[in-house]
């Protein structure tokens, strides 16, 4: 007689700002569903690094993009803004997830993983490298190609592109005007 197991279903996190979300990040969410049961995609309100669009935008844009994808349906998307441990904890999640562009970024991701590890040993952390093509896409030097007027198609969705397009709209009109002081 065979025994009826109820299946543990495992879940990841994979926390960020994506501020906002590439292509880049499309990759690892996609290659990341392949190792969990369930994906929860963290957004971090992160005030500190001064975010271009507010968390409530972020968690729209990461909805909008991930609905594209044929696993959508193993993936939710969460705002936080406390501890990742706790929010891991939280969330049941036995693994976090994070990419690794360079080996600059493997640096930081260590002592965070090492921090993590030493809150919550029942969490490990999983690296995904990047791939081909995604390895130098970053949501800052988006962002800046974009407050520049650059074209940043390749790096985002068009319509990622266009938010940030609105986003940076009044400011390039405020750049074409040039003050001058008179005595």
């Amino acid at each position: 007689m065979g025994t009826t197991r109820t299946a543990i279903k495992r879940i990841g996190l994979y926390p960020g700002t994506f501020d906002p979300i590439t292509r880049g990040h499309l990759d690892i969410i996609q290659r990341a569903t392949r190792l969990v049961d369930k994906l929860v995609i963290g957004v971090a309100k992160n005030s500190g690094k001064g975010p271009l669009f507010c968390t409530s935008s972020r968690v729209k844009m990461v909805k909008r993009e991930i609905a594209r994808l044929p696993n959508a349906a193993a993936i939710e998307v969460v705002p936080f803004n406390n501890l990742l441990v706790h929010f891991a904890k939280d969330l049941g999640a036995s693994v976090i997830i994070r990419g690794l562009r360079a080996v600059s970024d493997f640096e930081y991701e260590i002592q965070m993983a090492s921090m993590n590890y030493k809150m919550y040993p029942e969490v490990e952390t999983i690296y995904l490298s990047s791939t081909e093509g995604t390895q130098f896409i970053a949501s800052s030097f988006v962002k800046e190609i974009a407050r520049l007027g650059g074209d940043v198609r390749p790096f985002v969705s068009a319509e990622i592109a266009a938010d940030l397009k609105e986003a940076f709209k009044g400011e390039r009109a405020r750049r074409k005007i040039r003050l001058v002081v008179r005595d």
